[in-house]
């Protein structure tokens, strides 16, 4: 009885609309993959197999075969706390990515995947993978913003088919040891986003540069020590070169995850930095954010932050990640741009 309360008490537990566009999980907001971090000291990890969650294999987890959401909770011998780290979703192949908590804010890391339904009592779909994407760089890439909420090492990733507008519930399963862990959440789908999506042009908009603040460093970024990814502006390369376009604020970011996604972009530079052009853009105009957004993201109808788009040589978007975001899959979008340019 324990495991079926799990769903139906985790799922469901916001109103459904086709117009709305979010991750719920409970009290977490879509716009952070956390509770407020005041709330969350670095903890060590309740479970810390990294190297197995970052390589799940679908032998670990069990088939969907007809059963529910409900049926498939009854497995589970634990339960943990699911926050997203992304809430813009449409119909389609998407991403979903998350963290794993305990009730004591101690981060989960171990194999995990996920299923899908259309409610806690439809059948299923899944088992898909959710590898753990470590947001770990090498010293020399890490800035004074580098730590993420709680000590935050890791983020799960996850494909997943959402073939209509509405909500859907999702239960992902962790294994630890021969036993299996389980947590919930919802997942809003809008029929639409204004907010540039793959196969999208985006708007050529004019991003800030060394040349804008007329050398005033400080209003460019307010990572410490300063990243170099102001040479050019947006609309000077777009449909010219493709164009890795970050929006992050690593000091005043609300989720604090902008500290060290932008340092995985630093540290991508470096590989990347003859076939892609990097650019970063602040969040808060004059960085107050009593100031408000910038007119940057308001272009792009951005109201959260973190924000990466990669965009290939014809000026189209190829990969959009939101939230937090891990090496590997920072690289696969980068990758996404420089498939058929030779």
């Amino acid at each position: 009885m324990a495991a079926i309360a799990l769903v139906v008490t985790g799922c469901g537990s916001s109103a459904k609309s086709g117009s709305q566009s979010s991750a719920s999980t409970g009290s977490t907001p879509s716009a952070a993959i956390t509770p407020p971090t005041s709330t969350i000291p670095t903890n060590p990890p309740a479970v810390a197999e990294l190297p197995a969650a970052e390589r799940p294999r679908a032998s670990d987890f069990p088939p969907a075969a007809g059963r529910t959401l409900v049926q498939l909770a009854k497995l589970v011998k634990g339960t943990a706390m699911l926050g997203a780290a992304d809430g813009v979703f449409t119909p389609g192949t998407q991403r979903f990515a998350f963290a794993l908590t305990t009730k004591a804010a101690r981060y989960i890391y171990a194999p995990t995947a996920i299923y899908v339904a259309n409610s806690p009592g439809s059948r299923a779909r899944g088992p898909f993978l959710a590898p753990d994407d470590p947001m770990g760089v090498a010293p020399q890439y890490r800035s004074e913003q580098n730590s993420g909420p709680g000590g935050l090492a890791a983020i799960y990733w996850s494909d997943i088919p959402l073939p209509r507008s509405g909500v859907f519930d999702v239960l992902a399963l962790t294994r630890v040891g021969n036993k299996l862990i389980g947590s919930t959440g919802e997942v809003a789908v809008a029929l639409s986003t204004p907010i540039p999506s793959p196969g999208q042009r985006p708007p050529a908009i004019a991003t800030d540069t060394l040349a804008s603040v007329h050398g005033n460093l400080a209003l460019l970024t307010t990572r410490v020590p300063p990243e170099s990814m102001h040479a050019v502006s947006f609309n000077q390369v777009l449909g010219k070169r493709p164009v890795a376009l970050l929006f992050s604020t690593p000091e005043l970011c609300t989720s604090r995850v902008c500290g060290p996604v932008t340092d995985i972009m630093v540290s991508l530079q470096h590989a990347f930095a003859n076939r892609i052009t990097f650019i970063h853009q602040e969040v808060y105009v004059d960085n107050d954010p009593s100031k408000g957004l910038r007119p940057q993201l308001h272009e792009f109808n951005l109201e959260t932050e973190p924000w990466l788009f990669v965009i290939n040589r014809q000026g189209i978007v190829t990969a959009r990640l939101q939230g937090a975001f891990g090496v590997v899959e920072a690289r696969r979008a980068l990758e996404s741009a420089l498939r058929g340019t030779g």
